[in-house]
């Protein structure tokens, strides 16, 4: 298999050698149809030109036809009677029809230059034959002959038909040079890139490439580190997942089978055996929250369209929400700010509803006793504007960009024992998404938290 850089120098330098030829047939067709007339007609003029001198000066006719042919012309003279006189340099072809001739010394005007066949290859200007001239009768001593005469093309145009055939080829020379260096340039970046390609495929990310050219290739090459960044972020992503889906399923598990070997002891009190039951019941149901969420992230990621869509009240769901989370509110004292437009939107109610319970619930978990939470949604040039905020102890920057990767705790220590698998995020951003909206996060460390979450409004 030829390379691409192998493939695009054939290209170009075909493209070169055929434009030389068509630009040739053209110039060719051009001599053929515009040129040729006007030299035949120059051509007869100047022969009729020799023919009124030489029939008017007898005597030094031989003379003024070598002058003539030293100025750069073939002449031929000849009284088809075997008297033939060459002046000039000799012709290429004496192919001259005896017909020709005949015509000539009858006292017709022979016009070879323009009745001369067009070839596609050959322009007949610079074809010094003999039949390609121009013929007039001349009276000379009594006699008749025909002289024929065309300009000597090796003569008039050596040394520009030399100058020529060298800018000619020089320049073919240096455009396929040029053609070889400009695709290696264009194809260096590709030949990179494809070597990028398999280092990314052999697990290693760590891609530097050329992206300060402003063209094509190189917005290709800056959207590529961005996408094995991506991908390395990916990796990584999916190798702490399985690590956290393994450690949130074995820590229940193990509790739970270390208090059902504890239940099996028969001399174990009352109160003991109903505490340890509460805590294989608490452990039980945080695994099977961890699966529903696991099943309601498989299905999103993989079947966007499984959304039973109907009319939300937007309002009246909100403040559903509030009701739930009453007794959490006033157990720490919280104060809840409802500021919603009348809204209804096209979504799925039961996956919509959850988005709210999860952002609610952390705006809740994260404030502090006294402080306040407020929920606001508007409406405006036909997209949904749903605000929850709070003043609690806010996000680190550094860690913003994370909260929404699965399994990942702003904080890890707090979190250990408050039944958090840091799914909950993902799941919302995930639900967002499918609803073709946007959920984003403003937080200042001590200030509060604020997530913003637009939908399509209907």
């Amino acid at each position: 298999m030829k390379s691409l850089y192998v493939r695009m120098c054939l290209l170009f330098c075909s493209m070169i050698v055929m434009s030389s030829i068509l630009g040739f047939l053209v110039s060719n067709l051009y001599y053929q149809a515009k040129i040729k007339p006007q030299n035949d007609a120059k051509l007869t003029k100047m022969a009729i030109g020799l023919q009124g001198f030489i029939q008017d000066h007898p005597d030094g006719a031989g003379e003024y036809l070598l002058s003539t042919a030293s100025l750069g012309y073939k002449l031929y003279l000849s009284d088809g009677q075997g008297d033939e006189r060459f002046y000039g340099l000799p012709f290429r072809k004496n192919d001259l029809p005896e017909e020709k001739l005949k015509q000539v010394l009858d006292g017709n005007i022979y016009h070879g230059v323009a009745e001369f066949p067009s070839k596609a290859f050959i322009t007949g200007f610079f074809d010094n034959q003999l039949s390609n001239t121009i013929g007039v009768p001349v009276q000379m001593g009594g006699h008749t002959y025909a002289l024929f005469m065309r300009p000597d093309a090796e003569v008039q145009f050596g040394e520009l038909r030399i100058f020529f055939a060298v800018l000619l080829g020089v320049s073919v020379l240096f455009s396929l040079w040029f053609v070889v260096v400009s695709v290696l340039h264009v194809v260096k970046p590709i030949t990179r890139l494809t070597a990028a390609t398999q280092r990314i495929s052999s697990g290693r990310y760590d891609i530097r490439l050329n992206t300060r050219r402003r063209d094509e290739i190189g917005q290709l090459a800056s959207h590529f580190m961005i996408m094995s960044r991506e991908l390395e972020r990916t990796n990584r992503a999916r190798q702490e997942f399985v690590a956290n889906v393994s450690h949130e399923i074995e820590s229940p598990l193990t509790s739970i089978q270390g208090f059902a070997h504890a239940l099996k002891d028969q001399e174990l009190p009352e109160g003991q055996r109903l505490e340890y039951l509460s805590i294989i019941d608490q452990e039980s149901r945080r695994l099977s929250m961890l699966s529903k969420q696991l099943l309601t992230l498989s299905t999103l990621d993989y079947d966007e369209n499984t959304l039973h869509k109907q009319k939300v009240d937007l309002r009246a769901q909100l403040r559903q929400v509030v009701q739930i989370m009453e007794w959490r509110l006033t157990e720490k004292e919280l104060a809840v700010r409802l500021h919603v437009e009348d809204i209804s939107l096209h979504a799925d109610s039961n996956l919509l509803y959850q988005v709210w319970m999860n952002l609610v619930s952390n705006a809740i978990k994260y404030t502090p006793p006294g402080g306040t939470i407020t929920l606001s949604a508007a409406a405006a040039n036909g997209v949904c504007t749903v605000k929850v905020a709070d003043t609690g102890e806010g996000i680190s920057t550094a860690e913003l960009p994370m909260i929404f990767d699965r399994f990942y705790k702003v904080d890890r220590a707090r979190t250990r024992d408050s039944n958090s698998s840091g799914l909950g995020l993902s799941i919302a951003q995930k639900i967002v998404q499918a609803h073709n909206g946007t959920i984003e996060v403003s937080s200042t460390a001590g200030e509060g938290t604020t997530f913003t979450v637009t939908l399509p409004y209907l």
